[in-house]
């Protein structure tokens, strides 16, 4: 069975919209980290992947990640997902 990329595409192109309305043409994108769940027979699974090769820079964008998203299910939100 291969994978469906359409999830993933659509994910992405939405967030590049998004990403793009809210800043516009004066910036670039930094570091892309993506996570995965991967469910199947053996269970739920977690992949992750990210463009930086120094561990700690994507640990701290993981932890900036999850505090956005505690923040957001607390109630403050700052807009469009990122």
């Amino acid at each position: 069975m291969t994978f469906d990329q359409s999830k993933i595409g659509q994910v992405v192109a939405a967030q590049m919209e998004a990403l793009e309305g809210r800043y516009g043409d004066d910036c670039e994108i930094g570091n892309v980290c993506t996570i995965v769940e991967v469910l199947g027979p053996h269970g739920s699974d977690v992949s992750v992947r990210s463009s930086e090769a120094r561990p700690h820079t994507t640990i701290g964008l993981l932890r900036m990640a999850e505090a956005m998203m505690l923040n957001r299910l607390g109630g403050a939100t700052r807009g469009e997902d990122e």
